[in-house]
């Protein structure tokens, strides 16, 4: 047993729960450096970094922790969301591609694949990911306005329509917002009046 490698572990797993970040970090650190196959340790250090919005230390640290355990889902939706926040829409595209590949019901992985794509302007495999994003979850009207825009953009008059519709059903505000950003004033009339 490597018991330097848990003694710091440990005390990094509390520093974190007191929100001690910084010298949790530190922790992680050294416990990793003990162990270099300690993939949890190098999940929080990667976790960490991208809360403290260090994107480019938390990428690192993700990309190590999927040397170690490369069929992780998690780990390819979480360096996904990163690449995301650093403006890298390809990049962020392939990794939640593959967690969708590894966990094709990580609806997550689906809806960051939506917007990566939408980002990029390929607004056909945008609706793809989010059709699947909103059938895992049905009641998530972010996802159903994410769609109804890829929609709208691909050109697909009657779709956006459609899923307007569904979105009425459960979310009017959300779909009066979603004419109103896709400037689809002719679908207003299925919009009922909110008495707010």
């Amino acid at each position: 047993m490597n018991y330097e490698r848990w003694r710091h572990y440990a005390r990094a797993w509390l520093l974190h729960f007191f929100g001690r970040e910084e010298q949790a970090f530190n922790e992680f650190a050294i416990a990793f450096r003990h162990d270099p196959t300690n993939v949890q340790a190098a999940r929080h250090l990667a976790f960490i970094a991208a809360q403290k919005k260090r994107y480019d230390l938390a990428e690192d640290w993700f990309q190590t922790a999927l040397r170690l355990a490369p069929d992780d889902a998690d780990n390819h939706f979480n360096l996904g969301y990163v690449r995301e926040q650093m403006g890298r829409p390809r990049d962020a595209a392939t990794s939640f591609a593959e967690a969708t590949r590894l966990n094709p019901s990580l609806d997550r992985a689906w809806y960051g694949l939506g917007l990566a794509y939408a980002a990029l302007g390929e607004h056909a495999q945008a609706v793809t990911a989010l059709d699947e994003a909103t059938r895992l979850q049905p009641m998530n009207a972010i996802a159903f306005y994410q769609l109804g825009m890829a929609c709208h953009k691909a050109g697909d008059a009657a779709r956006t329509e459609a899923v307007l519709e569904r979105l009425v059903s459960f979310d009017p505000k959300m779909a009066r917002q979603l004419v109103r950003d896709s400037g689809r004033e002719d679908l207003a009339k299925h919009i009922p009046e909110l008495p707010f």
